[in-house]
């Protein structure tokens, strides 16, 4: 084991399985590429019917990953077309054109399904290297009808009205801890499909937004919270203390789900009776999940849904989503960054 892990860092940490996502190089040796690689299907048809700009500029974007000769083959489009657009908007330009901005942010849109704004559009393209204004994104946006999906509102899923014992609001809104593992937050929400509902409950850790467990599945019972914060505890392990913060719906305060807490040293809180603004970011992430990504779109199958809530949790929202709250970065780069930090002052103590 690496020293810089094996120290107090590791036991403060207690972050099982935390490992840089692998990116596309590290996954394969650039000779191992093939055109397999990239064969059309649903998520990438949208880049081959576009235009030479948007081309080239996912182009610049993927070949760090990818031969530049077999990206270029593969869309048909020349390398020295590419050149040509690259010599007139490249990072080291000190201004994008107007034309080649606009390439840019509708490169962007596509990619993320149009989850983005202009607050995020610009700290991605900050991310990528390129120095434009957010006025100068607002502006091109308007103009040109590019937005973010249209924002919804969605009622609450959980039934409060119960017996049950419930905890006291230990959490009172303070949703910035100033470590991992610190306050974890859980809550249920429902997807409509062909075959009829489908029911995800999430578990965040406050610190990151990360969403670090969750459970899908075609009932809202107590089985599916305690999936949900099974997966989230033996992803994470942390040391006995952590604060779980939810509603009163009965799923949480059974007393199956109560005596779980108990046994991974977790201690309850609930939000006051109706009141959602005391779990926050745990509401906030479902309204970006169904504005993002649910809204739209028609599931056949269960199946179908449950996939699709995989991919935008475990791939786009905890490895790629630009979250305003981090700094515009996402929530697994927010946490490397802080673990990075920690270990930057171990080896200088």
């Amino acid at each position: 084991m690496d020293q810089r892990t094996a120290g107090p860092l590791a036991s403060r940490v207690r972050y099982a399985g935390l490992r840089p996502p692998l990116t596309p190089t590290a996954r394969q040796p650039e000779s191992c590429i093939t055109h397999s690689k990239f064969k059309r299907g649903k998520k990438s048809d949208g880049i081959f019917r576009e235009g030479s700009a948007v081309k080239y500029a996912w182009i610049e974007k993927q070949r760090r990953s990818f031969p530049f000769p077999v990206l270029c083959e593969v869309l048909s489009v020349s390398q020295s077309g590419f050149r040509a657009w690259q010599a007139g908007g490249t990072v080291q330009r000190k201004r994008l054109t107007d034309a080649q901005a606009l390439v840019l942010i509708r490169t962007i849109h596509q990619e993320v399904r149009q989850a983005y704004g202009a607050r995020r559009i610009h700290a991605e393209l900050r991310g990528r290297g390129y120095r434009i204004g957010l006025p100068r994104i607002e502006r091109l946006m308007r103009a040109h009808g590019i937005r973010a999906r249209h924002k919804r509102r969605y009622k609450a899923t959980t039934d409060s009205r119960h017996s049950l014992p419930v905890a006291e609001n230990v959490l009172e809104r303070q949703f910035a801890p100033d470590a991992p593992n610190r306050v974890w937050t859980g809550d249920i929400t429902y997807i409509a499909t062909a075959e009829g509902w489908l029911y995800l409950a999430v578990v965040i850790d406050l610190f990151n937004r990360e969403v670090i467990g969750w459970s899908i599945k075609p009932r809202m019972t107590t089985d599916l919270v305690i999936d949900a914060l099974s997966m989230a505890w033996f992803r994470r392990q942390p040391a006995p203390g952590v604060l779980f913060h939810s509603d009163r719906g009965s799923q949480y305060a059974s007393h199956a789900y109560q005596a779980r807490l108990a046994a991974y040293g977790m201690r309850g809180s609930m939000s006051r009776k109706g009141n959602c603004w005391d779990n926050a970011p745990t509401e906030s992430f479902f309204n970006s999940l169904k504005n993002e990504r649910v809204h739209g779109m028609r599931y056949a199958t269960r199946d179908e849904a449950a996939s699709d809530l995989f991919q935008y949790i475990a791939v786009f929202y905890n490895r790629s989503r630009r979250h305003s709250t981090l700094g515009y970065v996402s929530p697994t780069t927010f946490l490397q960054n802080w673990i990075e930090r920690q270990d930057q002052q171990e080896m200088a103590a």
